[in-house]
């Protein structure tokens, strides 16, 4: 049973990856209605945090030394509730159904006599005005149902599918809650570890930063830290924060981890479990139409099942991938303006992204176009960065921070590829006719 639940949930949300239409530029609140009361600078409200052990030397990048991929998952792959949870079942034998009913129309077509299907065809083009107003009618009937389950996004205010009740994903991410404790039951850290401690700390001073949003104040947020190497994070619909060790090891500072923390409870905020799961149960319901038409016209079965993978495809490279690349893109908006309003040097939120750019160029990984993924390229991501990055430290100003010391750490960044690079020409040229070009060996200097 739990299997079954696992699996169908993520059917249902986990979608492919591929450029998320740039949200919103234009916060929904001023500036000024931005700033809790109660924000304070990341400096006073918690003491210097450390991720490196005591006695260990920091690493400045130490994504180079992890195993990364190519989409980063920073939010789960399945939050659904009890009824979403009953569409998920009854799905395989929804289809099911599709392609018996367009098998059989198929199979009555060609049973019929020749003189018969002339008269349907004659039939149907005498009323061909009353089969394209049904259709017509059927069309008007969709639309009307989008146009009247439309919302208005938190914070940003843009306008979303909600089919489901939110009470039914909060009752089923106490569910999953129960399967994601049992499965890393014994790879928990414990309160008393430095590594929860900093999550702990980091969570809670932005959600004291940014109490002054509804959304935020109303959920208790609940830190799980995971001994587990994958680069991951990601906060359920009922705020239960749960952070993977290897993420700690992936970034170089607390505002590299403000970000990413701040994207996540920005994930839950913005309710992106119920937008996704809306938008797919939308579309399935209208794929099981062109389904049904597949099976009917396809001469053979075989070609039945070429037209019905085709279909899928394009269901997912046209709307699924896309809409999960808009919310990661709205994610990554809002948890920007999250850390600003928790005074987070905002600036480090692209390099961490760089880092991830990097990370894999150095191990090898192939580079697969952005339409393939549901989440943007790491590149792509920090540009979108940059170009919000202004934005955020006009939040961060107007919060009464104090101002940001030393160098942009993007300019850090820069002079230490530079440095990488020099450092890997010169060591390259002596032994250019050793090494092997696709394999090379490179020593980082330390910065």
């Amino acid at each position: 049973y739990k299997n079954l639940i696992g699996k169908g949930l993520r059917c249902l949300l986990d979608v492919p990856h591929t450029s998320g239409q740039e949200v919103d530029r234009n916060a929904h609140h001023g500036l000024g209605r931005l700033c809790s009361q109660s924000s304070q600078p990341l400096g006073e409200k918690t003491p210097p945090l450390q991720l490196s052990s005591v006695g260990q030397t920091p690493r400045h990048f130490p994504a180079w030394n992890i195993q990364t991929k190519r989409s980063f998952h920073t939010s789960p792959s399945l939050q659904a509730a009890p009824v979403p949870l009953f569409w998920i079942i009854v799905k395989p034998a929804q289809k099911l159904l599709a392609i018996i009913l367009g098998r059989s129309i198929r199979k009555w077509w060609k049973a019929l006599p020749p003189n018969k299907r002339e008269l349907f065809k004659e039939s149907a083009r005498k009323n061909k005005w009353k089969i394209l107003l049904g259709v017509s009618s059927l069309g008007v009937v969709f639309v009307m149902f989008y146009f009247t389950h439309l919302e208005e996004t938190p914070i940003t205010g843009r306008a979303r599918l909600l089919v489901f009740g939110k009470e039914h994903f909060r009752e089923l991410s106490q569910m999953e809650y129960d399967m994601w404790m049992e499965q890393f039951e014994n790879q928990m850290l414990p309160e008393t570890d430095a590594r929860y401690q900093v999550v702990e700390r980091v969570v809670g001073h932005l959600s004291e930063s940014n109490k002054d949003i509804p959304q935020v104040a109303a959920l208790k947020w609940v830190i799980h830290v995971v001994d587990e190497p994958g680069v991951n994070a990601f906060v359920l619909p009922n705020g239960q924060v749960f952070v993977f060790t290897g993420l700690l090891d992936a970034v170089s500072d607390i505002h590299q981890l403000s970000f990413i923390l701040g994207h996540e409870i920005a994930h839950a905020v913005l309710e992106h479990a119920v937008k996704k799961a809306s938008l797919v149960h939308f579309l399935d319901f209208l794929s099981l139409i062109f389904l049904t038409m597949i099976w009917a016209i396809c001469p053979r079965d075989s070609l039945a099942v070429v037209g019905q993978w085709i279909q899928s495809k394009l269901q997912e490279f046209m709307f699924d991938r896309p809409y999960s690349r808009t919310l990661e893109a709205e994610a990554d908006k809002v948890g920007l303006q999250f850390a600003a309003k928790a005074c987070v040097d905002v600036r480090a939120s692209s390099v961490f992204w760089q880092q991830m750019e990097l990370a894999e160029t150095i191990q090898g990984q192939p580079k697969l176009p952005e339409w393939l993924s549901t989440h943007p390229s790491h590149e792509n991501r920090a540009e979108h960065l940059d170009r919000l990055i202004p934005e955020a430290l006009k939040i961060r100003e107007s919060c009464n921070c104090p101002s940001l010391s030393g160098p942009d750490p993007r300019l850090i960044f820069r002079l230490n590829m530079q440095l990488l690079l020099e450092s890997s020409k010169g060591r390259e040229a002596p032994n250019s006719t050793k090494q092997d070009p696709s394999k090379p060996k490179l020593d980082f200097p330390h910065t």
